[in-house]
This record gives structure tokens, C-alpha cells and sequence, in this order.
């Protein structure tokens, strides 16, 4: 027994000596201080804007006018005499039916005119004839009215075979297809050989007097470009060269796949350089009012259902709504929520917290204004 209780005091006491060293050292530790969390930012001073608002989309040039031609009669395509891309003037025989049909029809038109000319011939001569024999009393009156009838009866009929005669002509004709206008070959539906009904596409004419460049506007944006007056048009093959344009057309339905609004823009008759299916980017250019601020893209902060931007003010930041006027080249232009001289956020705003603190990294932040900003978002 005495044994047991010396074995389990010495056992015992190693434990409590390391329990007692854990409550020594933890009474002596300090308690952590707590530190505030700070981020680091880049920022810029705000300023008026003094520069045009600008938005610039892309697109190609398509010709204002493209006719889809076709035979009025229908029949068998004997001859194709362009190839897409050629250059067509008014006149000029496109493509050709079968005639064989067509010219058989009309010299049996001409046979039928020849016959009804005959028996109306016959009948004036007979009605002369009959009048003077009524002068003498020979015959009766409606002898004589029956003879008149003859005649009427067959000159209708004569100038219903004329009729006739002359649609055979103009049917046979339908069998050239001619360019109706000056232009250029955009495509080809038919070809030598194959069957057509009357009026079935077989060929594609666009004049190349009169171009648009064919864009997309996105539907927050419609209203505010409908009123822009200076269109600027460049095309990518040549983007030194400035062509004014002017809105021509903007559809009032939305495109179902792209969800924009179509938009052509017209270019001058003098830009003989544009070429039809060219790449353009067009810039709509307009004023802005003073007391509008620029600021770059990446400081625009989503806040459901407003746009806001972060907001130094005292070594702390605060969510503050902007009211979007529209785009400036790669930055945007403020109306309202903030003025000039107040210092915001425009890099690292998707990290930031309101009330937060941070530290600005960009040490020329006192000379540092929205003009740096005007060929896009700050480095």
C-alpha cells in the first residue's frame, strides 16, 4: 500500500509542475494589440473636365442600296455574263433565259395581229360599200347598221391581237436580264442551267454611289447620340484620313441576337476611297458642359442600382453615387455626386470597405489631376 501512494505522488508531480509553468509564463505574456487594417490605393484629385466626350464604335461599310434582281418570267438560265465583284453599268445584260418558248409564242401573236387585221380590212370595206348603197336606197338601214357592227366587231378584235403582239414582245425581252442601275456585283443566286420561277432572286447589284457604315449602339446610349451632331468616320485601311458623317438611320427595334440598335451612319459622295465591306469605327464627338468630371473607367464602382466611386476623405474611404453623363475616349464623365478638389480611389476599389483606411501610393498626388487622365486610365 505504501508502495502505491509513493508511486503516484511521484508521478504526479512532473504533471503539476508543467501546469504551473503554463500559468507563469501565460501571466507574464502582454495581450496583442489590435491593429487597423489598412490598403493601400492609388488615387487621384478631381478636376472640371475640358475635352469632348467621345464614343467610338465599330463597324463596316455596306451600300445604301442593294436591289436583289430577277427574271419576270420565269424559265431556264441559258447564260451568266458577270462574276461577283464585277463592275456593271445600266443596260448591261446580267443574265439570259431560254428564248425558244418565248419567240414561238410571239410568232403566234403575230400571225393572230396579221388575221385580225385582215377581217377588219374586210369589214371597213364591206361597211363602205354599204353606205353608198344606202345613199342610193339599195339597202335598208339595218342592213346597213349590221355591216357598221361587223366593223366595230373586228377592229376590237385587231386591237386586242395588238395587245396581244405587243405583251409577246416585252415577254420575250423579260428573257435579259439587265443591270438597272451603275454598280457592282455583290453576289449570285443562279446559275446556268437551273430552272427558275418569274420574280425568284438570281443576282445581286449594289450601287456603289451612295455608302453607309452599319453599326451598333447599345440602348442606354441611343438617346443621349440621336442628339450628337459631329460623326466622325475613319476605316481601318486608312486611319489617318477623317470622313464627317451623318446619322442617316436608326432602327427603332433592338437586334433580338445582339440586343443593340442598328444604326447607319451616311458617308459624303467624295469618299471614293471606301470600299464596300470595309472595317470603320465611328466616333460620335460632342461638347461637354462645364462642371462635368472626367474620371477613368476602373474608378466606377457597382452599387446596385447606382454607379459610385470610393471617396479619401480624412485617411478614410466612403461610397459616394456619381451620376453618369457618358464616355470620354477610355474614361467617363461625372454630372453630379462629386466635385472638384475631393480625391477618390482608382485603383483597388473592388477591395475597399466603407469607413476603411488607407494609404495613397502615388506620392505626385498633389499635382496630380483628371487631365493625366484624358489618354486613359491612370498606370
Amino acid at each position: 500500500m505504501t508502495s502505491r501512494l509513493n508511486s503516484c505522488c511521484f508521478s504526479a508531480t512532473p504533471m503539476a509542475s508543467v501546469m504551473l509553468a503554463l500559468v507563469l509564463l501565460a501571466a507574464c505574456s502582454k495581450p496583442v494589440e489590435k491593429t487597423d487594417d489598412i490598403r493601400p490605393v492609388r488615387a487621384m484629385k478631381l478636376v472640371a473636365a475640358d475635352a469632348d466626350a467621345t464614343a467610338e464604335f465599330s463597324g463596316d461599310v455596306r451600300p445604301r442600296i442593294e436591289s436583289r434582281l430577277g427574271f419576270r418570267v420565269g424559265g431556264k438560265i441559258v447564260a451568266r455574263k458577270v462574276e461577283v465583284g464585277s463592275l456593271v453599268k445600266r443596260g448591261q445584260v446580267l443574265m439570259q433565259l431560254d428564248p425558244q418558248d418565248f419567240e414561238l409564242a410571239q410568232l403566234q401573236s403575230a400571225a393572230g395581229l396579221k388575221a385580225a387585221q385582215s377581217n377588219r380590212d374586210l369589214a371597213l370595206a364591206e361597211q363602205q360599200r354599204y353606205v353608198e348603197l344606202r345613199a342610193r336606197n339599195f339597202v335598208s338601214q339595218a342592213v346597213l347598221d349590221a355591216k357598221q357592227t361587223a366593223f366595230q366587231a373586228a377592229q376590237a378584235s385587231f386591237d386586242q391581237a395588238a395587245a396581244v403582239a405587243r405583251n409577246q414582245i416585252n415577254q420575250t425581252g423579260y428573257t435579259t436580264l439587265v443591270a438597272n442601275v451603275d454598280g457592282v456585283v455583290t453576289g449570285i443566286d443562279a446559275e446556268a442551267g437551273q430552272v427558275v420561277a418569274a420574280g425568284t432572286p438570281v443576282l445581286r447589284v449594289a450601287q456603289t454611289r451612295e455608302k453607309d457604315v452599319v453599326i451598333g449602339i447599345p440602348e442606354d446610349q441611343v438617346e443621349l447620340l440621336r442628339q450628337v451632331g459631329t460623326i466622325r468616320v475613319h476605316i481601318w485601311a486608312d486611319p489617318g484620313t477623317v470622313i464627317e458623317g451623318k446619322l442617316r438611320e436608326l432602327s427603332p427595334i433592338a437586334d433580338p441576337v445582339s440586343r443593340t440598335f442598328t444604326a447607319r451612319i451616311a458617308l459624303p459622295s467624295e469618299a471614293a476611297q471606301v470600299r464596300l465591306g470595309m472595317t470603320a469605327y465611328v466616333t460620335f464627338v460632342s461638347k461637354v458642359p462645364q462642371g462635368m468630371i472626367r474620371v477613368p473607367l476602373n474608378a466606377l464602382v457597382r452599387d446596385k442600382p447606382n454607379t459610385a466611386v470610393w471617396v479619401i476623405d480624412k485617411g478614410a474611404v466612403s461610397l459616394v453615387p456619381v451620376q453618369v453623363a457618358g464616355p470620354a475616349g477610355n474614361d467617363m464623365l461625372l454630372s453630379g455626386g462629386v466635385s472638384a478638389g475631393q480625391v477618390i480611389v482608382i485603383a483597388g476599389v473592388n477591395l475597399l470597405k466603407s469607413g476603411q483606411k488607407v494609404t495613397i501610393l502615388n506620392d505626385d498626388l498633389a499635382v496630380r489631376d483628371a487631365v493625366s487622365f484624358q489618354g486613359g486610365a491612370s498606370k
